[in-house]
């Protein structure tokens, strides 16, 4: 794995909310008790013929016991942080065919289509539920209808009729360049079968995306949505160009890990970490953090937000979608504290250059490519 050297020139890009947002003003006593949403419906966001939240919830901790400690006990809370979530106007929920550990793989899916079967709130909003899974480029999947059969068994462990978003989980140009076509017309079959509304990817260098969307383009299907690790501590020169590339494109931006595993949230030190191979990885990055971690502390202690919330909005503001991950309701309540406001550009220019000066970045996803 390669650390992502260096950083753009920082920009303020503002296109989430309106700037007259940011004034806080006191409101009449009456209103104090009324239940404002927490971003309204001009504010969802196009994916292809899709209309999203601003901020999407990752559900790569459904089922995987290895990082994320889960445990099928864990799963009454699950539904519980999913009908939260769905109640506040989170729509669009991030899968992979491959989340799960052991025998528990595809347990993301299965969580995620049950969890939409028993909830008991507004049938209209329940309908709107859009899943966004990918599909594993594993070696012996090496033809189109391999991978419209993975589609088939991913609806079918959801019970469902229709994705969201068909993703390629991650592209094989660097290590089994051959297969690379199966996988793009494998997208090809599933949205000309009907069985994904639209088809994004993810892990897909700057390179590599332009030649999926020509590619794609040219058989008439639409890109939509390019998925990559994107927060202020990946925020590199490939990042930022593939961000760019979207932009001139038409494609969406779903930006994962959008706090850095977790080393955006203050609630670790070099001395607290994490266990597994987290903690291994958080060892070598949060002690070059301080300059980044102390003006996410200063700005979210000034907007009577939290540090992850500051971080998450930092993400949307950049014209993204985020998808932080959760496995728990208070995680769900903190992250969705996220929406309603926004960075001032100043706010923006000064994370970004406590970004610039923390030494250490983020150790950037192995399977992207160029």
């Amino acid at each position: 794995m390669a650390l992502s050297a260096s950083f753009s020139k920082p920009t303020a890009h503002i296109n989430c909310y309106t700037s007259s947002q940011n004034s806080i003003v006191s409101s009449p006593s009456f209103l104090k008790n009324l239940k404002f949403p927490r971003f309204w419906p001009w504010q969802k966001v196009k994916i292809g013929p899709l209309n999203v939240s601003p901020m999407g919830f990752g559900t790569w901790a459904w089922g995987n016991q290895l990082l994320w400690g889960y445990q099928e006990s864990m799963d009454d809370e699950l539904q519980q942080t999913f009908n939260l979530a769905v109640e506040n106007g989170i729509n669009l929920f991030d899968t992979a065919d491959s989340y799960g550990t052991g025998k528990l793989n595809g347990q993301s899916e299965k969580l995620l289509g049950k969890f939409i079967r028993e909830f008991q709130g507004n049938k209209q909003v329940q309908g709107n539920i859009v899943i966004a899974t990918k599909f594993a480029a594993y070696p012996w999947r090496l033809t189109p209808n391999q991978f419209v059969n993975a589609c088939r068994t991913s609806l079918d462990r959801m019970q469902l009729e229709q994705i969201g978003i068909g993703q390629l989980h991650w592209s094989t140009a660097n290590y089994a360049p051959l297969q690379e076509r199966a996988l793009w017309d494998g997208l090809v079959a599933m949205y000309d079968k009907g069985l994904v509304r639209a088809v994004g990817v993810s892990n897909y260098g700057p390179k590599q995306l332009i030649k999926v969307h020509d590619y794609l383009k040219a058989r008439g299907v639409p890109l939509c949505s390019a998925q990559v690790q994107f927060s202020l501590l990946s925020m590199g020169e490939d990042q930022m160009e593939i961000k760019n590339i979207c932009d001139s494109l038409g494609i969406q931006l779903i930006s994962y890990s959008p706090l850095g595993l977790g080393m955006l949230t203050g609630k670790y030190t070099p001395s607290n970490l994490p266990s597994g191979p987290r903690g291994l990885l958080f060892r070598q990055i949060l002690p070059g953090l301080e300059p980044l971690l102390n003006s996410l502390r200063e700005i979210a202690q000034k907007r009577n937000k939290t540090i992850p919330q500051v971080a998450i909005n930092w993400c949307i503001c950049k014209g993204t979608i985020p998808i932080p991950g959760v496995k728990s309701i208070k995680q769900a309540e903190e992250n969705l504290g996220a929406l309603g406001w926004q960075l001032t550009p100043n706010e923006l220019l000064q994370l970004e250059y406590a970004a610039l000066e923390s030494p250490r970045k983020m150790i950037q996803n192995i399977f992207q490519t160029s």
